[in-house]
């Protein structure tokens, strides 16, 4: 029987999730690619496998933001956002600690969640995962940028088609052709082309490989020999990397886990998570570290003191450190700590003074006291030593865990890292709106409502839902930004025009509120800000297929 759908939030997005099981332990599926949980359940295989595991754990799927159930009012978002969805998730239906299954691309959220919260991980299974998605001499199994070229055309002319060559996914299944029309359905209805599209771009650039070796869960890897999506070779690279992971190779070449020889998997599986007791508590994590100095008096020092302790804590960081004029924050993704410094550096700037950034990402105590260690204090001196005025420096790791967040990044230079002897590769990032946008009137000293630029975007459109008149000219105003800088901005971080997402916005509260039963579909038009009920009816059903009316009838 098919759990029921429910959703919670990640900031302002929908994550749409079902629960089931009566396990005594938690796992979260983390799906590949694209996903739609309520597609699922009409896969008898992938039922199977599911209830299989249900007998030992409860078993929590979920839609990643901008596919299947969850919101698609974004169609772009990073592995650290991608993070944020399955903690709240995990929060909502009060899982402290689970077991992660993560299947080929969900695999990259699953190790960066495992070393990033330790604590709210048992252990780390994997099936068929890859560490980046593109060619390079330390990593030959990737897809050359040609052939990644056309998978993008695929995409674009053949979404959910046969001509996707979805056999290639489960051989073992290329006859049966009522599982290849479920599997072509299950893409359609996961996500729309162009989402399948921005998706699958922004997932070449990811590259988890630096972070493998803080993984400190016990992991359980798994992989068919002949997989033609995922080489072998790829899965024994990452097994090398992550401490005492076992690696179990299958015959087979199906990259989808749930056809072929499901026995054989879940023969490892499930004794795998009965024996993995929890650490009660992980003593090292892996942090972002922002590392700034402040060049100006020391009245300006002080005096910035506050407002970048209150910047600090909007974007969810922590200050470890301050010391003479510069300081040192940590915050739990890369995305947070370069916006966050963006901000900064604007900010300190609207009152005569400057600021030079640095940004890393590795592994340190969770204890504050133990965290400013020899090699942490080595690295902000190197790197605030090539670090500018006005000018955020990155390193390649986290220039690795940033796609897709909308920014610009150039190659600055190599050095040799403090302690270590390892050459650094730093890169200089800035944002496309900061840079054009210095000759504004508005003061951006002032701190942001939320955490990021989307989600006070959102927020802006959320307060004048219901006023039809509200558009792109009001937003810009209310954003404190150009019309052409907001259509950059959304463009590069959504995917979608200032348009396009303010009506997205409106119609997926609208199916929120219809899902409630928060009125008629009428009241619901108005509410939304729709004053024709038929136009909004064409709306709704161009956006998910359905008419108002029926979608309330399901």
């Amino acid at each position: 029987m098919k759990p029921a759908t429910q959703y919670t939030k990640s900031g302002r997005i929908n994550i749409a999730y079902q629960v089931f099981g009566s396990g005594p332990t938690d796992l979260v599926y983390i799906p590949g690619w694209v996903s739609n949980i309520d597609l699922m359940w009409d896969c008898p295989d992938l039922v199977n496998f599911l209830t299989e595991l249900s007998k030992y754990t409860r078993v929590i799927l979920f839609d990643k933001r901008g596919t299947g159930l969850s919101d698609r009012v974004v169609e772009l978002s990073t592995l650290e956002e991608r993070m944020d969805d399955l903690r709240a998730v995990m929060d909502a239906v009060n899982s402290s600690k689970a077991v992660l299954f993560g299947h080929s691309e969900g695999g990259s959220v699953s190790a960066l969640f495992a070393a990033t919260y330790p604590n709210r991980v048992i252990s780390l299974i994997t099936f068929g995962v890859f560490a980046k998605r593109r060619y390079s001499s330390d990593y030959p199994w990737a897809p050359t940028d040609e052939e990644r070229q056309k998978v993008y055309e695929m995409i674009e002319t053949s979404w959910g088609s046969g001509d996707m060559d979805l056999e290639s996914l489960a051989p073992s299944k290329a006859g049966n052709q009522e599982f290849m029309n479920w599997l072509s359905s299950y893409f359609r209805s996961g996500a729309s082309p162009s989402a399948a599209l921005v998706l699958t771009k922004m997932n070449t650039q990811v590259d988890i490989i630096d972070i493998l070796n803080t993984i400190q869960v016990p992991t359980l890897m798994l992989q068919r020999r002949d997989d033609i999506d995922v080489k072998i070779e790829e899965g024994r690279f990452i097994a090398n990397r992550i401490k005492g992971a076992k690696f179990v190779e299958f015959e087979g070449n199906d990259h989808l886990f749930w056809v072929g020889n499901t026995q054989e998997v879940l023969d490892e599986m499930i004794p795998f998570i009965k024996d993995e007791k929890p650490v009660k508590v992980y003593e090292e994590k892996l942090f972002t570290i922002l590392a700034a100095r402040i060049d100006g008096n020391q009245e300006y020092v002080r005096n910035h003191r506050d407002f970048v302790s209150r910047l600090v804590k909007q974007y969810r960081g922590n200050i470890v450190q301050f010391r003479g004029q510069s300081f040192i924050a940590t915050f739990e993704g890369p995305s947070k700590a370069v916006h966050c410094a963006i901000d900064m550096v604007e900010g300190i700037q609207n009152v005569n003074a400057k600021l030079a950034a640095g940004i890393h990402i590795k592994e340190a105590a969770v204890n504050e006291a133990h965290f400013i260690t020899g090699y942490t204090q080595g690295f902000v001196e190197t790197i605030l030593k090539y670090a500018q005025t006005d000018q955020i420096l990155i390193t390649q790791t986290v220039k690795h865990l940033l796609s897709g967040a909308g920014l610009s990044i150039k190659e600055f230079k190599s050095i040799f890292e403090s302690g270590s002897g390892e050459p650094l590769q730093l890169f200089s990032v800035t944002d496309h709106l900061h840079q054009e946008n210095n000759s504004a009137t508005f003061d951006r000293s002032q701190l942001p409502k939320n955490d990021s630029f989307v989600e006070n975007v959102l927020q802006c459109i959320d307060a004048h839902l219901s006023n039809e008149q509200f558009g792109v000219e009001m937003l810009c105003r209310e954003v404190g930004i150009s019309e052409r800088q907001l259509q950059r901005k959304l463009k590069a971080v959504t995917n979608k025009s200032p348009n396009q997402l303010i009506t997205s916005v409106r119609l997926h509260r609208a199916k929120e509120l219809i899902h409630l039963q928060k009125g008629t579909i009428a009241e619901v038009s108005f509410q939304t800000g729709f004053s024709n009920p038929s136009y909004f009816s064409k709306c709704f059903k161009k956006e998910f297929g359905l008419s108002p009316s029926d979608f309330s009838a399901n």
